[in-house]
């Protein structure tokens, strides 16, 4: 008898979601976002829900804003505000591409002083608020049709979808937002949302959350440890093993360093370590 043998059933594509990203995250904050924009048609069922997920508001509101314009204020907890706001452009004539951000706390309170002293909508503030913290070619770009791009170098596919349907400005780690991690034997490892990294690295989601969001380090199951530096409001992350730790909680004595500056002199010290810093530096240059 031959056993018949069953194909790997092939995992599902994850959406295409968006055909053009373009990194301004060196840029100071509140302007280091990613610009993450498509020219094929919009993705009504998966964008609604990626959003949604990313920013923590309920679907059914997304696809409002989405389909209308208009700007979502996350609720006061307690006396603080302690969140900015989710806002969504629409241009109503349909020739302008719809845009989306996030608002921190103290872009929302500039946009609130606009809006109370010079008489303006709050979309209108928060719109000049944003705008005037991107970097000064994005605002250039936003100004000419399709962000400027000249459709006869860019690659084909993307050209075919014709002009920019919608632009979202994003700085999340999401599943459709990948990030690289540096391994401790030099392998730059590919994750994407917060449960595929947490599953990398055997943590729980809230663990990853905290890390990604603070900075600092995280000891792991096997004795080793993830260290995470905020650089201009992006987590860039590596791993090191327990000989590495060993090190670095070491040096970090002796020299009365903080740990994460002590991880740092251990992987300056080790070749293969620096090859990789050095590549995923380039990866988002």
């Amino acid at each position: 008898m031959y056993k018949v043998k069953k194909r790997p059933a092939k995992k599902e594509k994850a959406p295409v979601l968006y055909n053009i990203l373009e990194n301004y995250t060196d840029h100071d904050p509140p302007g280091n976002v990613m610009v993450c924009a498509m020219t094929g048609e919009d993705n009504l069922a998966m964008r609604p829900q990626v959003l949604s997920e990313s920013y923590g508001i309920p679907r059914e509101t997304v696809e409002r804003l989405l389909a209308e314009g208009g700007v979502y204020l996350y609720p006061q907890d307690g006396l603080l505000v302690t969140k900015g706001a989710f806002v969504s452009k629409v241009d109503p004539t349909g020739k302008e591409p719809t845009q989306t951000w996030g608002m921190d706390v103290e872009q929302y309170a500039a946009a609130e002083r606009l809006h109370q002293s010079y008489g303006l909508t709050l979309e209108e503030a928060m719109e000049r608020v944003f705008y005037r913290g991107l970097p000064q070619e994005l605002q250039d770009r936003l100004k000419q049709p399709n962000l400027g791009l000249d459709y006869a170098t860019i690659e084909s596919d993307v050209a075919a979808g014709g002009d920019i349907r919608y632009i979202d400005f994003r700085k999340d780690w999401s599943p459709y937002f990948k990030r690289k991690c540096v391994m401790p034997d030099g392998r730059l490892i590919e994750t994407s949302g917060l449960e595929d990294f947490s599953e990398l690295h055997g943590t729980t989601v809230e663990e990853a959350r905290t890390l990604l969001d603070n900075g600092g380090t995280l000891e792991l199951t096997d004795r080793g440890v993830l260290a995470c530096q905020i650089i201009n409001g992006q987590p860039s992350v590596a791993r090191f093993n327990v000989r590495q730790y060993k090190k670095a909680k070491a040096l970090a004595k002796e020299k009365e360093l903080h740990l994460l500056d002590a991880l740092s002199e251990v992987a300056y010290q080790d070749p293969i370590l620096m090859r990789a810093l050095s590549r995923a530096d380039a990866s988002t240059s």
